[in-house]
């Protein structure tokens, strides 16, 4: 499968399936870096032809003289397409279409789709080797940060122990804000929204899916495993609190959504959720919409990728990296090794995850309260390391907030234990559980 470099005069062609933000940014640097990149590729990168559906819309890139195709999957027919970037996005459709049929045709595809690739990554790249056709796949984790050419290239004399990460902006953006603000979730997505940096519908992103999408397709290629999206443990941000944001900063955390994977004596987890990160640490201090990776090597220790994790320039610098490959001949296995010997992931169940917690509760302030919770964490093998109460009332009865850290205790046993707790008569609200990771 790889092959080495063969300088060629003749440019490589290229059809872009999509002209949003990110298809409009790859014209954009191909047209203004060409002459850099075909010195560094060894010969031209030169668009041929797109497709996008509306050809009188207005958009931020160069005028070519390209071929307009309406249906993307006239790319795959076009005679002079050798190279076709699917910039749709979405697990089906049209964008699953035109790559299988790309690659069915025998042509490399370059793709910043994460969901296609974590419900399919393994079906195409197994497509792709057959039909000797490269799928490359940079701009699908972490935007502009290079993590995926990092663990397949630079790395590669490393076992990887885990992967840790800051995987969506939009997150991200959020808990610093409230974090720096102290204003509460709804307000600061509804912020977001107007900024641009949320979309109208924000679930994909807040709910956790993007950045589990994303992990799937980074877990496949640090441990060599076939791509399973289905065995990703998903969490959002939805119900972390200023409360919350307040109270980790006391007890010297920041909240951060991290997408983790990592080997365990019972196979790989893979999980995305809310996390309280101690606040000295490198991760702690990636704020706003960017984004950061660290891999853990055998060999190199941990290193720590940071930059801007989307939009317009930054996805198109990740693709245009797969381009000057292509160009220049530089093709390795899309997941690392032969898609035939991506083994089955053999997910660690997240009921035997062990670690600590933070738990909020809003309960009655009246006597017997504290001792009912303890009692329930008790029988479920659950020890208490720290607990504060805010908001105490003059009269009983009132809500007050109350905090408790636990010592590690198991994620089966903390799971039943709030289930109980729940129950409680003096509890108002379902508790409120976020995972400390030591890092």
């Amino acid at each position: 499968m790889t092959k080495a470099y063969v300088k060629s005069a003749a440019p490589l062609k290229v059809g872009i399936a999509g002209l949003g933000v990110v298809g409009a940014g790859v014209i954009r640097l191909l047209d203004k870096q060409a002459s850099m990149l075909a010195a560094r590729a060894g010969r031209p990168i030169k668009v041929v032809a797109v497709s996008a559906r509306d050809k009188r819309k207005k958009r931020d890139m160069p005028k070519g003289n390209w071929r307009w195709h309406t249906d993307a999957l006239d790319l795959v027919s076009d005679p002079e397409v050798e190279v076709v970037v699917e910039l749709i996005g979405g697990s089906e459709g049209k964008a699953r279409a035109l790559v299988e049929a790309a690659l069915k045709a025998g042509k490399g595809v370059v793709t910043a789709n994460k969901a296609l690739l974590a419900m399919h990554g393994t079906k195409l790249a197994m497509m792709a080797e057959t039909k000797d056709a490269p799928l490359a796949f940079e701009a699908a984790v972490a935007g502009g940060i290079p993590i995926l050419k990092a663990l397949r290239e630079g790395l590669v004399g490393n076992r990887i122990e885990r992967i840790t990460g800051i995987l969506n902006g939009t997150c991200n953006y959020i808990l610093t804000e409230m974090r720096q603000t102290g204003r509460d979730f709804g307000v600061v997505l509804k912020e977001a929204q107007q900024l641009g940096y949320a979309e109208a519908d924000p679930s994909f992103d807040v709910d956790g899916i993007d950045a589990a999408h994303k992990l799937a397709v980074l877990t496949s290629l640090a441990f060599n495993t076939q791509v399973d999206f289905k065995a990703v443990h998903v969490e959002g941000i939805r119900h972390v609190s200023a409360v919350d944001i307040a109270f980790a900063k006391e007890f010297g955390y920041r909240i951060k959504l991290l997408a983790i994977s990592h080997r365990t004596s019972r196979g790989i987890e893979q999980r995305v959720h809310p996390c309280m990160v101690p606040a000295d640490t490198p991760i702690a201090h990636v704020d706003g919409v960017f984004n950061a990776v660290a891999a853990e090597g055998d060999y190199v220790g941990r290193m720590m990728f940071e930059g801007r994790g989307a939009g317009s320039n930054p996805t198109a610098s990740a693709v245009v990296a797969d381009l000057a490959d292509l160009a220049a001949g530089r093709r390795l296995h899309a997941f690392g090794v032969p898609a035939v010997k991506l083994q089955p992931l053999k997910a660690a169940p997240m009921a035997e995850h062990v670690g600590r917690f933070y738990i909020r509760l809003i309960v009655r302030d009246q006597p017997g309260v504290l001792a009912d919770v303890s009692a329930v964490l008790r029988d479920e093998k659950i020890s208490i390391e720290s607990l504060v109460q805010r908001g105490r009332s003059e009269a009983e009865n009132q809500p007050v907030a109350v905090m408790l850290i636990s010592h590690e205790a198991r994620e089966a046993d903390m799971a039943r234990a709030m289930k109980k707790i729940a129950k409680l008569r003096s509890v108002l609200q379902a508790p409120a559980l976020i995972r400390i990771e030591p890092l």
